[in-house]
């Protein structure tokens, strides 16, 4: 089981967001536009591990401050056997320490992804995943007039279960 943490946009950004994945599906390009589900949203994953008991326990008793300004900047592109196509998330201090708390709260939590700890954590929204290299340069090409910086503001954080594929709130 896979589960996360994530910070949700607030409506206009995500219109801009899915604006994007959108232009990639009229050009016939991986998007995540193409996944339908009622939970598929532009975010920003904070934490990643298999079971977040600890952060469960500890949610209760730590407010998190989890509605602020936020700027999503320059595309980045995350390299395997595909590629993945992102917005980076320009890093604030509110961000940072969002980030910074609940990583402390998931504290050891079983399969704690190390990717999302403090130090190796590349905050972004994802644009497609599992591009070929072709159609990476005809993702960029096709959103190079779009706006290089989006404005807006997070308005929630949620927990997501990939395996059973349900969303719940956070705190």
């Amino acid at each position: 089981m896979v589960q996360s943490v994530e910070l949700l946009l607030d409506d206009a950004l995500d219109a801009a967001v899915r604006a994007e994945w959108q232009v990639l599906v009229d050009a016939d390009l991986p998007s995540q536009g193409r996944h339908r589900g009622e939970s598929n949203r532009p975010h920003v994953t904070v934490s990643v591990a298999d079971e977040f008991e600890e952060l469960d326990r500890g949610i209760a008793s730590t407010p998190l401050a989890v509605l602020f300004p936020i700027r999503l900047g320059p595309f980045v592109v995350f390299r395997g056997k595909h590629a993945t196509l992102a917005r980076l998330v320009i890093p604030s201090r509110d961000l940072l320490s969002l980030h910074d708390a609940v990583s402390s709260l998931a504290g050891t939590s079983h399969g704690l992804r190390a990717h999302t700890a403090p130090g190796h954590w590349t905050p972004h929204v994802t644009l497609a995943r599992r591009l070929t290299e072709a159609e990476l340069a005809a993702a960029l090409r096709r959103l190079d007039s779009v706006p290089a910086v989006l404005t807006g503001a997070t308005v929630a954080l949620r927990r997501w279960d990939g395996e059973r594929k349900v969303e719940w709130p956070v705190g």
